[in-house]
């Protein structure tokens, strides 16, 4: 058999072997100055490290060798470079051979405001994530472009999401040579929403990432249309704070549409808390809780231009090449299984190799904490990361 020419072997050698960590990563500052990136921003490409640092507390995993805060490049809202935070966490002991298999994991709604990113404790993970970090695979967590640093978060806006996902994987590449290019999304709610964006970019946006399949645990869909029903939601309750974050992000995506201007009078004055608060609050008595949905908007509002812009962030319109895993709890009141269920139907519809399982007596947040739901995914992550 003829033998390749060397210059070939060597042309083909480093696809074969993990990435190298970047040269230097600088070491970022303690405490809330580690989310201030320098200005102007480092030069480099969407996934470049900006700096890292050792990350211990509540925001960091068990079971691990160790997690990393990181501060990395990625493509903002408006199409400009931005810096996103997120944390990485790798197993225990040597990694086999082509490296750890990575996990990116978006997580689901935590607010607007900079004290809400997961980097910074706010709430804690999903004890599934430490499952796969002991079961042997890393695991990334990007907090979203302005969740944490500088801008604003705009939340539910499905590019700046996938960007934020996708450029996390980059990134810890980056931070650990020990990191493959075999690649899971997985995502719950906000998060189930970010990971089918990330899967209908990864072709174009990060070709060298080996992204073998995603997983959404109860994904955000059907937004324009869920957001037309709210003059038939008249009972008050938390709901109504997550009606406001909607809005708010398709505010920031979107000053142009005068979101504001469209909020009742009852709305209004508590409008700006979607920036300073989180999603726990916003959803009390004291906040947007006390409304119904039906009160956020003012009578007699035209929403049309809103409805139009936040259908446009619906993922069932999207293409994905990749396989695409999708488990909803059949009492779900937050994503409800009757706008889950399209959403798989279409996604059918054009070719998407999807798998749908559904979980009886399973609400919004179980679905990523039920045993059964947690072994399933677990199942096919080890599946697709053969």
């Amino acid at each position: 058999m003829r033998r390749p020419p060397l210059v070939l072997l060597l042309v083909l050698l480093p696809a074969a072997l993990p990435a190298a960590a970047d040269a230097k990563v600088r070491k970022g500052p303690s405490g809330d100055a580690f989310y201030s990136p320098p200005s102007p921003l480092p030069a480099g490409n969407h996934g470049s490290l900006i700096w890292a640092r050792k990350l211990t507390g509540r925001a960091a995993l068990r079971g691990g060798s160790g997690n990393r805060l990181l501060l990395y490049r990625s493509t903002g809202v408006t199409g400009k470079p931005v810096a996103v935070s997120g944390t990485l966490a790798v197993p225990k002991g040597r990694a086999p051979v082509g490296g750890w298999p990575l996990i990116s994991w978006a997580h689901g709604t935590t607010g607007i405001a900079d004290r809400c990113a997961p980097s910074r404790g706010s709430g804690a993970a999903p004890a599934l994530l430490e499952r796969w970090l002991k079961a042997g695979y890393a695991v990334v967590r990007t907090d979203y472009e302005g969740l944490g640093t500088p801008g604003d978060h705009p939340y539910l806006i499905g590019r700046s999401e996938g960007y934020a996902t996708l450029d996390a994987a980059r990134a810890a590449r980056r931070a650990d040579k020990r990191l493959s290019r075999r690649v899971v999304l997985a995502g719950h709610s906000q998060g189930g929403h970010a990971a089918l964006w990330a899967a209908s970019l990864a072709p174009r946006f990060a070709p060298e990432l080996g992204v073998r399949g995603t997983v959404a645990f109860a994904p955000a869909s059907h937004i324009g249309e869920q957001a037309a029903l709210l003059p038939n939601l008249t009972q008050p309750g938390g709901l109504s704070g997550l009606v406001a974050t909607i809005l708010r992000g398709i505010d920031i995506a979107r000053p142009d549409l005068g979101v504001a201007a469209g909020l009742s009078d009852r709305a209004a004055p508590l409008y700006p808390q979607t920036l300073t608060e989180c999603t726990g609050t916003l959803a009390g008595p004291g906040s947007f809780g006390a409304l119904a949905p039906a009160e956020v908007i003012r009578a007699g509002a035209d929403s049309s231009a809103v409805l139009a812009a936040l259908g446009e962030q619906d993922p069932e319109d999207l293409r994905i090449r990749t396989p695409v895993r999708v488990q909803q709890g059949t009492e779900d009141a937050t994503v409800f299984k009757a706008f889950t269920d399209p959403l798989v139907a279409d996604y059918r519809k054009r070719g998407i190799r999807v798998t749908y399982k559904t979980y009886a007596g399973v609400d919004h947040g179980s679905v990523v904490t039920s045993p059964r739901s947690a072994r399933d995914a677990t199942a096919y992550i080890r599946s697709r990361l053969r």
